[in-house]
Parts: C-alpha cells; structure tokens; sequence
C-alpha cells in the first residue's frame, strides 16, 4: 500500500511547478516561500536542542501556542520549529510574541524530501498534532529513533473508516507513535483499533489560551462606533455560510436600524466573491483591511485579515461559529466561549462533540437548524443580555489545567 503512496507522491512532485503556480494565482501560496515545501530553508538550525511541532493548519497550531509560549521560557531548548501547510497558519503565527519559535511549511511528504528534512532540523522530538499522519515522514523520523508524539489527536468517523479500509498499513503506521495524548473518547477507541500502542486522556488542547498575541486590540475609535450598534458575530465561516449571515442581517435589520454583522471567513482569499454576495443582497459592506472609519450606513463589515477574531469576541455577546451548517464538522468554539460569547452553531458540530456538549451543560451554546431559528437566538440575545463570567472562569480552570499535564508529559520525552 505504501508503495502505490510513493509513487503518487512523486507524480505529486513532478507537477507540482503548475500545481504551485496555480495556488499562488489563488493566493493560497506564499510566492517567496513556497520552496520550504521542497526542502529548500529560509531559516537556520542553529545548534543545541530543538523541538518540532507540526499541525496541517491555522485551528492546529493555534491550539499548541500556549504549550509553546510555555517551553518557551525553558533554558535546555534552544529552538522551536513550528511547521505547517497552509498560507494562513503562516500568518496567523506571526501575530504571536515568540523569541524562540521559528516557522518553516512542511515538506512534500516523498521519501527522499522527508529524509533531507530531518537531516537539516535534527529534532529532539517531533510533535504532530490532532490528525497529521504522514507515512514517509512518520517512517523516516522512527529510523532516526526520534520520540513521536500525537498531541491532540482526533480521529474522525469518517477518517477512521478509511484508515480501517487499509488495517495491517495502518497498523504498521499508527505503531510508530511512541504515545497519543487524544482529546476525546471516540480517538481513542478508533487509535486503539487502529494499532496505536500507547494512549492516554489528558483532556482536549484548545481548551488552554494564550495570553501573548500581538494587536490583539480594537482600536478606541472603533470600540466606540460599536457601542452605539448592535452587533454580533458570524466566524469561521464557510461557502454559502457568509451568505446565510446576510440574509440574517436582512431580517433583523427590520427591526435594528442600528444593526452591523461582522463577519470573519475562515478563508480569507475568498474575499471578492464574498463581497460581491453581499452586494447581490443590496446590503453595504466594509472590509477590515481598508483601515477605515466604518460608516454609518454600513450593514456588514468584514474582517478580511488574519488572525483578529479574538478582537472581535471581545466586543460581541452573540458568535455563529461556521463550518456547521454545511457538513464539516464545525470548527473550534472554546475561543468565543472563553470571551463570555453564547456560541450560536448548526447541525453539523461533530468534530467538537464533547465540546458542545459542556458549552451546551453551561448554557453556554446553542444549536439551529435554519435561518429563522438563528434571527430569533440573536434576536433573543440582544433583548436578554447574559453574564456567563463565572463559567468562563470554569472554563479557563480547565485549560489552565490540560495545559499543566501536557507540559510535564512533553517534558518527559526531552
């Protein structure tokens, strides 16, 4: 099975100058960097102990930023490498205060590039996060007798079941994995069948926060226009979803003359078609990155810059979180939940079960099935404003702790 995997790996390769100038076209690709991805560095080694974390995306690595900022402050490490494959995760890291912590875009996962990869960075220990399974990397780091750790891990249904598909190749893979820390019941179940070895319940990541992100504040002369509107919040949102938000605003602003809906997309590069969505509805948008005074008219202002939500949830009581009404899975609602915000969501949250599961237990979310269900919760919400300070407090006690338990169980395997 591994074989056939090699070989389109190298077929990967050998297109991949369209593949990557048609992702630069898309904006999905850094046009400087992108030669990271064939082993080509923009950054130095150095020497002593280095410790490398890998996440596939933006949710990935903002969930490990905490345990970074902690290791940090660890004199015997001299570097962090921190790798991943998109564009936005790239960015996103940047808005964090990090002495240590450098960021590279993972290789092209053939043999050859994986091996050149190690022999350069050298890791202590090699961190992939929630479900990052890469064969000739996983391969190639246990020759090397590297500690592997699976941090987060989450195995989805859907995934599961095509790992099962091809049981005695993913036991010999999964085997490799000196320990899964998983974030629910379901991963570990599904990484137990799957051949891992040694699995341990320490509590989902992203529960923790960081407390050291750069421009991490609304400007006064905007916190200003927003207290004398009533707002609320549609992030992470997904194709079709920014429009379902539009019709909302549609709908409440019958009876809000003062409405504004901000809206923050998962992806960025999607913009225009955005935009021009909205205008279709004969609603006034204003984007984020245009730096200026939002209008008195302005319907929709959309934050298309990278990593500002947080922000955001500062000012707003009421968040849709997206990627749930299309089947996705949902994305993360622990950032909003942590700001005192009641998280609104759609069917399709099963990515984050047990998550929802406390947020709803806490009040603290609540779940719609179409458009008119969602205009009557903010609705609702602007009438009847709650104070959920206390389960906030719960909720940061129990990151705070997760956080402490997957620091000493990183510590261990240094």
């Amino acid at each position: 099975m591994f074989f056939i995997y090699r070989i389109l790996i190298n077929l990967i390769i050998l297109f991949s100058p369209l593949i990557i100038l048609l992702r630069i076209l898309k904006k999905k690709e850094d046009k400087y960097r992108f030669k990271e991805k064939f082993c080509f560095f923009s950054k130095k080694r150095g020497v002593g102990k280095l410790i490398w974390f890998h996440g596939s995306s933006v949710g990935e690595i903002l969930s490990v930023i905490p345990l970074i900022e902690k290791l940090e402050k660890d004199s015997s490490i001299n570097k962090i490498l921190i790798t991943s494959s998109t564009l936005s995760s790239s960015k996103v890291l940047s808005k964090f205060k990090l002495k240590k912590t450098i960021h590279q875009f993972f290789p092209v996962d053939s043999n050859f590039l994986s091996k050149k990869f190690l022999n350069y960075w050298k890791p202590s220990i090699a961190v992939f996060i929630e479900s990052e399974i890469w064969p000739n990397m996983i391969f190639n780091i246990k020759k090397k007798s590297i500690p592997l750790l699976l941090l987060n891990a989450r195995i989805t249904n859907k995934s599961y079941n095509r790992w099962k598909n091809i049981l005695p190749s993913s036991k010999s893979l999964f085997k490799n994995f000196d320990i899964c820390f998983v974030q629910n019941k379901e991963t570990k179940s599904y990484l137990k069948n799957l051949g891992a070895k040694n699995i341990r319940s320490i509590g989902n990541l992203k529960f923790s926060e960081s407390k050291e992100q750069k421009n991490n504040n609304i400007d006064i002369k905007l916190k200003k226009i927003f207290k004398s509107k009533k707002i609320w919040c549609a992030a992470s949102t997904h194709n079709s979803e920014e429009k379902i938000s539009a019709l909302v605003h549609k709908k409440l602003k019958k009876k809000y003359k003062n409405l504004l809906t901000i809206i923050i997309p998962r992806h960025v590069q999607r913009r225009e078609n955005i935009i021009n969505e909205i205008k279709d509805l004969d609603l006034r948008v204003q984007t984020r990155s245009e730096n200026s005074k939002i209008k008195i008219n302005t319907d929709i202002y959309l934050v298309d810059t990278y990593g500002e939500s947080k922000s955001f949830y500062k000012v707003c009581n009421t968040v849709f979180l997206g990627g749930s009404l299309i089947n996705r899975g949902g994305q993360n609602p622990l950032e909003p939940a942590r700001f005192g915000c009641k998280v609104l969501h759609g069917p399709y949250v099963q990515n984050f079960t047990e998550v929802y599961e406390l947020l709803k237990k806490n009040n603290l979310s609540s779940k719609f099935h179409n458009i008119d269900q969602l205009v009557y919760l903010i609705n609702k919400s602007f009438i009847k404003k709650k104070n959920f300070k206390k389960k906030v407090v719960k909720l940061k006690k129990i990151g705070s702790n997760i956080l402490d338990k997957t620091l000493t169980e990183i510590k261990f395997y240094l």
